[in-house]
C-alpha cells in the first residue's frame, strides 16, 4: 500500500499548455442586425467550454452562457464556436477567461449590453461561477 501511495504522489507533474496569445479572437465575425430599433435579448450557451489549468495543465470544463442586447451587429455563431475552441489548449484561470471572452465579444459586435457567465464543473469539492458584464455595473 505504501508503494502505491508513493507512486501516486509522484504523478503530480505539470502538463504542457499554451499561453493566452493562442486565443484566436481574429476568427470572430459579426453581421448587421436588421432590426436595431427592436429591443432583443440573445442568449447563446454551450456545455463544451474547455481550457487548461495554468498550474497543472489539467482540463477545466464548464458551461459558457453569453447574453446580449445587440445594437447594430450580431455575433456570427460558427466563428464563435471556433473562438471558443481556441481556449482548449490554453492555460487560463476561469476569472481571466470570462473577462477575456467578454472583452473580445464586445469588441466584435459592440452590444448595448452583454453578460458572460462561465460556470466551471466541480473541482476539489469547490464550484465556481464567474459573471462579467458590459457595461459594468460599477
Amino acid at each position: 500500500m505504501e508503494d502505491s501511495r508513493k507512486q501516486y504522489l509522484n504523478i503530480g507533474k505539470s502538463l504542457e499548455w499554451k499561453g493566452e496569445e493562442e486565443i484566436d479572437a481574429g476568427v470572430l465575425l459579426s453581421f448587421d442586425y436588421q432590426y436595431p430599433d427592436q429591443p432583443a435579448e440573445i442568449t447563446i450557451d454551450t456545455e463544451e467550454f474547455t481550457a487548461l489549468c495554468p498550474w497543472t495543465g489539467l482540463p477545466d470544463t464548464g458551461t459558457l452562457t453569453i447574453t446580449y442586447e445587440p445594437s447594430s451587429k450580431l455575433l456570427e455563431l460558427k466563428s464563435l464556436k471556433y473562438y471558443i475552441l481556441s481556449y482548449r489548449d490554453v492555460g487560463i484561470v476561469q476569472e481571466h477567461a470570462a473577462n477575456r471572452i467578454l472583452k473580445d465579444l464586445v469588441y466584435t459586435c459592440h452590444p448595448k449590453q452583454m453578460t458572460v457567465v462561465l460556470n466551471y464543473g466541480m473541482r476539489g469539492g469547490l464550484h465556481t461561477s464567474v459573471t462579467v458584464q458590459h457595461p459594468s455595473n460599477n
